[in-house]
């Protein structure tokens, strides 16, 4: 499969770019970026072959996705290679990501043949129901971060729900966010002009949101650009389905088994270098559990191996670009000239960062305080570990909702039903009681609360919902008559 066959992106005109590894700083190949100009080209095609491929069979649509599934697991080898290469994954991440993506695309081929909509009561004496229908020119924006997998869950049930799709991917992974996809989806027999791939800078993102054959975006990335989408989108009246950033509270009960929680834990905020929205930033931790859930926590900091994940067996690899790294290592050390005790980490050798562990990272944050830990208060966007003491239930509470984000919450304790009572207090879109942060499947409703987002989306009914439209129609024997 050419992932770089350069008729994917022959006629885009946005100058030449590189897919460049991280690790290393190596070419691995190159490509052409989208200008804003040919997303008027791309809607324009894609929303006349939209209309045939909304007509089509549900089973055909159906079966173009299974292929794409089987695909994806065919070359899996080779698009994990991208993953771990252009995206700075371990190997581990690289394999959850084709997995997860062939089942996005076994998911979204059930969708296509899903109930279509329901038949109502009326008052007078016709048919009356309700249709799904497509909802046209879907635009997806995504990120770098999980490039394949937050690119198929919208890309997929757009396309089995009879929609055409404009795939504006990060351009830092261009290949294993964008090129993949078109790739896979051309090879599976989908027909000519329902899949473009875009990858540009914000000013095609720009171009996408505005153009009126776009009638519905998905963008998941971080919470200022997914404002700045939202608010485009309003003023052209379309629907905007905006996954966002996160500052997720992870929750150490007085009853909870350090043995078993330190995995967990680590997992929350270390897990790709912290490089998900769902990663832990604030673990909250009864006081007395404290000082040895910090001391552990930093001891399986510095067991961890930093490197090139290709070439080496490593439980992290590097930070996708210097801007990154840069805005991580300044709130780390911030964070250290405010008081915070950098308890592990803290430190970096070229794009590859320590994960970090910083003690009573809370203090002087708050409503009736300045704000001094900045990787406290803030999405930091990488490997770090604040940790802060709660002394009661209600402290907790109020700590884990002191925050503008409302995505995840996880919940370390050995009273579970407790544990539900307490999440009833804290607003989150995600839930996760004796495990951490960081979780996604295909089936599952996936979205967040407040600057987090607009809520669950993804997975089932919420993919219906995203996709399409809603259409009321009756049907009467005769025509109705009117008193004029």
């Amino acid at each position: 499969m050419a992932l770089l066959d350069p008729t994917n992106w022959r006629s885009l005109r946005g100058g030449a770019a590189e897919a460049v590894e991280p690790a290393t700083g190596e070419v691995l190949g190159g490509f052409t970026l989208a200008a804003a100009v040919d997303v008027e080209r791309a809607t324009v095609a894609a929303a006349g072959a939209q209309r045939a491929w909304a007509r089509a069979p549900y089973a055909e649509r159906a079966a173009v996705l299974r292929r794409a599934g089987d695909l994806i697991r065919v070359h899996e080898p080779e698009i994990g290679e991208w993953i771990i290469r252009e995206g700075g994954s371990i190997r581990g991440k690289a394999d959850f990501e084709t997995r997860t993506a062939a089942e996005e695309c076994y998911e979204a081929a059930a969708l296509a043949h899903r109930p279509l909509g329901q038949v109502l009561p009326s008052a007078t004496p016709r048919l009356s129901y309700t249709t799904r229908v497509p909802a046209g020119v879907v635009g997806v924006i995504s990120p770098f971060n999980a490039p394949l997998v937050l690119a198929v869950r919208s890309v997929a049930p757009a396309l089995a729900l009879g929609n055409a799709v404009v795939l504006k991917p990060d351009p830092r992974t261009a290949v294993c966010g964008g090129h993949v996809l078109a790739a896979v989806f051309a090879e599976a027999g989908l027909p000519e002009g329902l899949l473009h791939v875009l990858p540009g800078g914000a000013d095609v993102g720009r171009a996408l949101v505005e153009d009126p054959r776009v009638r519905v975006v998905s963008f998941t990335g971080s919470t200022a650009a997914g404002r700045g989408v939202g608010e485009l989108a309003a003023r052209h009246l379309k629907r905007a389905h905006l996954e966002l950033g996160g500052n997720s509270a992870f929750l150490v009960l007085e009853d909870a088994d350090l043995d078993a929680a330190m995995s967990t834990a680590a997992w929350a905020s270390f897990f790709h270098q912290g490089q998900v929205c769902m990663t832990a930033g604030r673990h909250l931790v009864h006081a007395s559990l404290y000082d040895e859930y910090v001391e552990r926590l930093a001891a399986k900091a510095d067991s961890l191996s930093v490197g090139d994940p290709y070439r080496e067996q490593v439980h992290l690899g590097p930070v996708i670009d210097r801007g990154r790294l840069e805005r991580i290592h300044e709130l780390v050390r911030s964070s250290a000239a405010a008081g915070v005790r950098v308890a592990a980490g803290g430190r970096h050798r070229d794009l590859f960062y320590r994960p970090t562990v910083l003690a009573d990272a809370g203090a002087g944050y708050g409503a009736d305080s300045v704000g001094a830990s900045a990787a406290y208060g803030e999405e930091v966007f990488g490997p770090v570990a604040p940790v802060r003491a709660f002394h009661t239930l209600d402290e907790a509470v109020a700590l884990a909702g002191d925050s503008d984000y409302g995505l995840a919450l996880g919940i370390v304790t050995r009273d579970t039903a407790r544990a539900l009572d307490l999440a009833d207090r804290i607003p989150t879109g995600l839930l996760h009681i004796n495990d951490q942060t960081v979780n996604d499947e295909p089936l599952a409703p996936f979205g967040g609360l407040a600057d987090s987002g607009t809520g669950s989306r993804f997975g089932g009914d919420a993919n219906l919902d995203a996709f399409t439209e809603t259409r009321w129609t009756t049907v009467r024997a005769t025509p109705a008559a009117y008193p004029f």
